[in-house]
């Protein structure tokens, strides 16, 4: 499935019956990759949360153009999503390879061991396949949501703090793995507080914190 654009129109956020941003559109296009920045409270987690149709924008459009279609539909959006959100989503009782095999089972993707294994390895997790969840550190429970971000092959990345809870070598790797996403003709969409080392586009949001 070839995405081709994300398009947002004249959006407006409220949470809580306050308004979090008005009228806010961009674009990004297949290979290219868009940074979130603001202060806490200026609506970067809400506006992932709007284009992976979680939330409902009280006003304006969004619309992803794919194969030569338009999805505007919040679950249309969903099947082409990939999530990396705050929680890692890993359950303790369950081995590091396993949590990869249920997901991918849970996103109707054939994985087998060899495609497994190359995402473990893709974020430096291989010799903890066998390990039990509960003993990760922070910064490994990171590295298994990002191999799970990998395996979906979902053409948009919906990114909130990736970098947060990994040391200089791990944040090396996101920036690696954001890149080759978008070399691919991938989209990715990042909310952040560092720079995210790639070539991007920047989207600074004004809020009160």
């Amino acid at each position: 499935m070839k995405l081709q654009s994300l398009n947002a129109e004249k959006l407006t956020c409220l949470r809580g019956g306050r308004v979090v941003f008005r009228d806010l559109s961009f674009s990004v296009r297949a290979g290219q990759s868009l940074a979130l920045e603001g202060a806490n409270g200026a609506g970067k987690s809400s506006l992932l949360r709007l284009i992976a149709g979680f939330l409902t924008p009280a006003a304006g459009t969004i619309v992803l153009r794919c194969d030569g279609s338009d999805a505007s539909d919040a679950e249309e959006r969903g099947r082409l999503v990939g999530w990396l959100g705050h929680l890692d989503a890993a359950k303790p009782q369950m081995r590091v390879a396993e949590t990869l095999h249920f997901y991918a089972s849970f996103y109707g993707i054939f994985a087998d061991s060899h495609r497994v294994s190359a995402a473990l390895a893709a974020v430096g997790l291989s010799r903890l396949a066998d390990l039990s969840c509960q003993y990760l550190s922070a910064g490994q429970k990171k590295r298994l949501a990002l191999a799970r971000l990998k395996l979906t092959g979902r053409p948009l990345w919906l990114m909130d703090e990736p970098l947060a809870a990994l040391d200089a070598a791990g944040k090396t790797m996101v920036s690696e793995l954001i890149g080759e996403h978008c070399a691919a003709g991938g989209v990715a969409v990042v909310a952040t507080h560092e720079a995210l080392g790639v070539s991007c586009g920047r989207l600074t949001l004004g809020g009160a914190s």
